[in-house]
């Protein structure tokens, strides 16, 4: 999806939840759902994630808050929460920053520690995971969300030749630099999760469904994860004493 389309839809999010602060409190009731997406590179987890916000704005609970994606953006409404100028966006990849760079950094004053980044990540996702009607995808969004009976935790996965596949038409690469950074994102995902959130990110258990996006279009697995986010709706409607994440 483009990314200008992306971001905006993101602004009408906020300003839409701003506008609802506004608004005399609710009726307090079921909290309102969310999911949390894990993902091996290539294995179309955006493109899922837009068709998904599709699928649950046709299909799910009427809301006044708009379904919307939050990856890529996600940088930047951690920016806009915590005050930080936008030039540290370069210091949020998901991976581990270089322990040494990372303390001469520090010292020099060049960005804040990534601990602190980190935790300011965590917690925007908690709080947008709060709000519902969001899909989150990746930066421990699942370890982080582990406790909020509200929110479908997913790993997406497939083989590494059809993730293989989908990078070369995305990004133009040859295979052996499709493969590198195929490898190479995977790695530093892993390392993210195993350094910030001590678990292993490609264990089942942390997870409410796993799907292999290799022989389903993309199509077919948003409307696998809708179904699924509904079916636990209704789970938690008739049966909330065993909410558990």
């Amino acid at each position: 999806m483009n990314n200008d389309y992306s971001y905006a839809r993101c602004l009408a999010y906020l300003d839409n939840q701003k506008r609802l602060q506004d608004q005399p409190a609710a009726v307090p009731g079921p909290p309102p759902p969310a999911v949390a997406i894990s993902r091996q590179s290539g294995s179309g987890a955006i493109i899922i994630a837009d068709k998904l916000a599709e699928y649950l704005k046709a299909r799910g609970p009427s809301s006044d808050r708009p379904w919307t994606v939050f990856d890529k953006n996600l940088l930047a409404r951690v920016l806009e929460d915590h005050h930080l100028p936008a030039r540290l966006q370069k210091f949020l990849p998901e991976d581990k920053v270089n322990a040494i760079s990372d303390t001469v950094d520090e010292i020099l004053g060049l960005h804040p520690p990534s601990w602190l980044i980190v935790r300011q990540s965590t917690e925007t996702i908690l709080r947008l995971a709060e709000l519902g009607n969001v899909i989150l995808v990746g930066r421990g969004a699942n370890a982080i969300t582990s406790g909020l009976p509200n929110v479908l935790r997913v790993r997406l996965i497939g083989s590494v030749e059809r993730r293989l596949e989908r990078l070369r038409q995305r990004e133009s690469l040859d295979h052996a630099r499709a493969l590198e950074l195929l490898q190479r994102t995977d790695r530093g995902r892993a390392r993210y999760v195993r350094t910030y959130f001590h678990r292993n990110i490609a264990d089942p258990l942390h997870y409410d469904l796993t799907v292999n996006t290799d022989h389903l279009a993309e199509e077919e697995v948003a409307r696998l994860l809708g179904e699924a986010l509904l079916a636990r709706l209704d789970w938690i409607r008739r049966e909330p004493e065993r909410q558990v994440a």
